[in-house]
């Protein structure tokens, strides 16, 4: 009888395609901090505020903290996408450690989007009212879109941790190993 190709992941279909998803949607988060960073100008009236300012004057204090979160948006897609694809030259104390910076980003993201989104939605609907100040267009696209853009990003990387987590009938620890005995 002949075998299947053995996979080389051991994480189900379902959760990979979640995984990088998510790794692509922090890709594109990165790309454009990073776009801002090298001294873009599109869209940063749309982050209002202190933010939009000091982005425009090229503060080398903002600068920095732009990129450490290039940085860090990189490295958590990438967390994510190894923790839950775990290929097989991880090793499996690289691999736990990609699981909990995956989860540990999955839940940052998650309370820091939701909360910023909840905020941002009930400012939008006069719930919690805006200062008179207030920029209505960043306002917007925080509601709309940053903010939400991590609480999405969050729920995949959770979602997709979640999946690959669950025991496969055929896994014992590393992917393509078999609880079968047999010679």
């Amino acid at each position: 009888m002949h075998e299947a190709p053995e996979r080389s992941t051991g994480a189900p279909r379902p959760a990979l395609i979640l995984a990088c998803a998510a790794g692509l949607l922090g890709g594109l988060y990165a790309a454009i901090s990073a776009y801002w960073g090298v001294g873009g100008t599109a869209l940063l009236d749309t982050i209002g505020g202190a933010l939009e300012r000091d982005a425009r004057a090229r503060s080398p204090g903002l600068l920095a903290i732009v990129w450490i979160t290039v940085v860090l948006k990189l490295f958590a897609s990438v967390a994510g996408v190894l923790a839950t694809a775990r290929p097989r030259w991880l090793s499996s104390g690289r691999y736990r450690a990609a699981r909990r910076v995956a989860w540990f980003a999955a839940a940052l993201l998650v309370v820091y989007g939701g909360v910023l989104t909840l905020t941002g939605l009930l400012v939008q609907t006069d719930v919690v009212h805006a200062a008179a100040h207030a920029d209505q267009r960043a306002l917007r696209w925080h509601a709309f879109l940053w903010d939400p853009w991590f609480l999405v990003w969050g729920l995949m990387l959770a979602a997709a941790l979640a999946r690959s987590s669950r025991p496969s009938a055929n896994r014992q620890g590393r992917p393509g190993e078999s609880r079968d005995t047999k010679p």
